[in-house]
């Protein structure tokens, strides 16, 4: 049976590098680990650190097609990130002007959870520890 350690990295594909840089490095507070332009493809890749091994690579490509919202389509459906107080975490992210839905409570652990969404409308999580 395959052994899988961990979740290394998520890859996201933004629309305006610039605005979802700093989304994720000024707003979230994501370190940068490296940065770089790939002229063969047009296009930024931009790897941060979440937590001490999670790894976020932002890309950039000309003209990338919009994502599916709703209805819900097949594919990855949000990226979680784990926070020690939800509600501490929404507050902050509120006085960063993002909106972010009232927390809720998940019916089979108790945590408390909440969305809020990056600057393409990609849905992220916030869960509870």
């Amino acid at each position: 049976m395959l052994k899988l350690n961990k979740v290394h990295h998520v890859a996201i594909i933004c629309s305006n590098y610039e605005v979802s840089k700093h989304f994720y490095t000024q707003k979230l507070g994501l370190p940068i680990l490296h940065e770089m332009y790939r002229e063969e493809r047009q296009s930024y890749k931009l790897d941060l650190l979440v937590g001490e091994t999670t790894q976020i690579e932002l890309f950039s490509f000309p003209d990338p097609p919009q994502r599916v919202q709703y209805p819900e389509a097949r594919g990855l459906r949000h990226l979680a990130f784990e926070v020690d107080d939800v509600v501490k975490a929404a507050e902050e992210l509120e006085r960063e002007e993002i909106e972010v839905e009232p927390v809720r409570i998940d019916p089979v652990t108790g945590k408390k959870y909440t969305f809020f969404k990056d600057p393409d409308g990609l849905p992220l999580e916030l869960y509870e520890a």
